[in-house]
């Protein structure tokens, strides 16, 4: 069956409901074990077939932002969603207080306890109606987005398809094409600051009433982080401008070198002077040697790729109203992982396919779990599947890029030494946000110049007042959809990065410990998954700059002032 023949079909709400309290009915009036497990399976396929089709519509909205049909479907589960949640913690509830708890957490596992005892926190029938704000609000960003028609030189783009003319040899194209996009958000920056000043103040009100002292505590409840705080957060992102600013801006100088130039203006988005590497082919092209890549990998990424192509489980090129971006999700009643990015052309064609291939191998690897909070890793370990497949693929970089694969590899780790910075960038405006929800608009655009400065202390805004004025922040997805997640990509980058050295000295060793970790999905914590694969713990003292040398040797190992 193709992702073209999955059925669709909205859920009845209320018959949902009395089927998922009619088995809970059955759970708590359970005489012994064995009836109390046979009800966590009935749930359990219950919460299998919400959020199939909920992920379905999902997917099929964003594959065409215009469609009405799926855009009713969207909002129908940004509606019922919360309270889809309202049952599912009652579930939570009952199953906390399970006199077979020891017995059902040797049976399940420890961590589904410990994450309904958290989940249980982040929610109450009080705050459905701010949760369905809230859902709706994080949508109209999306869309907003997505409308996005630029003209330039004669043509319509969206922004995805603007990012080839971004990183042009031509520094005036570059200048010019950044231009055209800024002017759209410029267009827009007013109804930006409204909407995201909406967002945090729902999400402010959400946590007040649930007695939380603000949205950044919930935040990380809701991503599930148990191990960890925002003090040790702090402590990482420290680190960070301790040890990897330093190297972003020699890296700076030798990219300024490399270009010719006197001055790197923002629009300078290209890391060489001959242009940034190109793939060798189209999407199509890209597709087939992913095919032979995934082939010669390994035996559980052909069998798992093939799954993939002969079902038509990704899409990847841009499109209009298409919505941008790309990401990796599950569809649970068809065992499914889903693939959706915007190809345009640039080296991220390779970057985002190794990317959401590694998250959807976790998935395919990981399905065997019949516990559905265990299919898919919390957010920051689901980040090191991905990120360390792009290392995983490196060795065919050829491949995929031909004359250009050295210059790949030197901006992949290059790119990957920025992401940490980027993130962590991220990570620090939106604690400065939440810690004054009430800031003004003005408020907001300095906090993101005062991170802005800090991390990237060289970087300078050729006549763009938009972005000179502090909104830089406004086009990032995932500060509008997904709080906090930033800081998840680069905890797994230095993970990645430690996978890229094991590589390099026992391939085979490396790639076990890399499927391990991809089979446990999300059946532990993120340190017990660290320590399970037997990676170092990146808040640990000493991680950060232990994998440093790695990777500035390999760039150092690279001629790039020849490419």
């Amino acid at each position: 069956m193709k992702f073209e023949d999955y059925r669709y079909e909205r859920p009845n709400m209320d018959t949902t409901k009395k089927r998922f309290t009619d088995v809970l009915k059955r759970f708590n009036e359970a005489k012994n074990i064995d009836e109390q497990k046979k009800a966590i399976d009935e749930i359990n396929a219950i919460r299998f077939d919400f959020r199939t089709m909920a992920t379905l519509a999902s997917i099929r909205h964003s594959l065409d932002t215009t469609d009405a049909f799926y855009e009713a479907e969207k909002a129908f589960f940004n509606q019922n969603g919360p309270l889809f949640s309202q049952l599912n913690n009652q579930f939570y509830a009952a199953l906390v207080k399970s006199p077979f708890r020891d017995a059902l957490e040797k049976e399940k596992g420890a961590l589904l306890f410990k994450q309904a005892e958290q989940s249980l926190k982040t929610f109450s029938d009080k705050i459905v109606p701010q949760l369905q704000e809230e859902n709706k609000l994080a949508n109209e960003h999306q869309k907003l987005l997505a409308s996005a028609n630029i003209e330039f030189d004669g043509e319509t783009y969206n922004i995805s398809q603007m990012s080839p003319f971004m990183q042009h040899r031509d520094r005036a194209v570059r200048k010019r094409a950044n231009k055209a996009v800024m002017t759209f958000f410029a267009g827009h920056e007013e109804t930006l600051d409204n909407l995201y000043d909406k967002l945090v103040k729902v999400r402010t009100d959400i946590a007040k009433t649930l007695g939380y002292p603000s949205f950044t505590e919930l935040a990380y409840d809701r991503l599930g982080r148990l191990d960890y705080n925002a003090d040790d957060v702090k402590s990482y992102r420290d680190q960070v401008a301790e040890y990897i600013v330093p190297i972003n801006r020699e890296l700076g100088k030798k990219r300024k070198a490399r270009l010719g130039l006197e001055t790197l203006y923002h629009y300078d988005g290209i890391d060489f002077k001959s242009g940034n590497a190109k793939p060798q082919g189209d999407k199509d092209f890209l597709l087939n040697e992913a095919k032979k890549m995934y082939r010669d990998l390994s035996e559980e990424t052909d069998t798992f790729f093939s799954f993939m192509t002969e079902r038509n489980l990704l899409d990847l090129e841009a499109k209009k109203g298409k919505a941008g971006g790309g990401y990796c999700t599950f569809i649970p009643n068809y065992d499914s992982p889903f693939i959706f990015a915007n190809f345009n052309g640039t080296k991220h064609d390779v970057d985002v396919l190794t990317h959401e291939a590694g998250h959807a191998f976790q998935m395919f690897m990981s399905r065997h779990h019949d516990v559905p909070e265990y299919l898919m890793a919390t957010m920051e370990a689901s980040e090191i599947h991905s990120m360390s497949m792009e290392f995983f693929a490196r060795p065919w970089a050829d491949n995929f890029f031909g004359k250009d694969a050295e210059k790949y590899k030197f901006s992949h780790l290059s790119t990957a030494l920025n992401l940490i910075t980027y993130g962590v960038m991220i990570d620090e405006f939106q604690h400065a946000v939440y810690a004054k929800p009430d800031a003004s608009a003005l408020e907001r655009k300095a906090m993101w110049q005062a991170v802005d400065k800090k991390y990237y202390p060289e970087r300078i805004y050729d006549d763009e007042p938009y972005l000179e004025n502090g909104n830089g922040w406004q086009s990032i997805m995932h500060i509008f959809a997904v709080p906090f997640y930033m800081i998840d990509y680069t905890l797994a980058q230095v993970c990645a990065f430690q996978y890229f050295t094991r590589s390099m000295q026992n391939k085979e060793a490396a790639w076990d410990s890399y499927v391990t970790l991809c089979k446990a999905g999300g059946s532990r914590s993120f340190v017990d998954l660290l320590k399970l694969a037997g990676l170092d713990n990146p808040f640990k003292d000493g991680t950060l700059k232990k994998v440093i040398p790695t990777i500035t040797g390999a760039l150092d190992a690279i001629d790039d002032s020849s490419l």
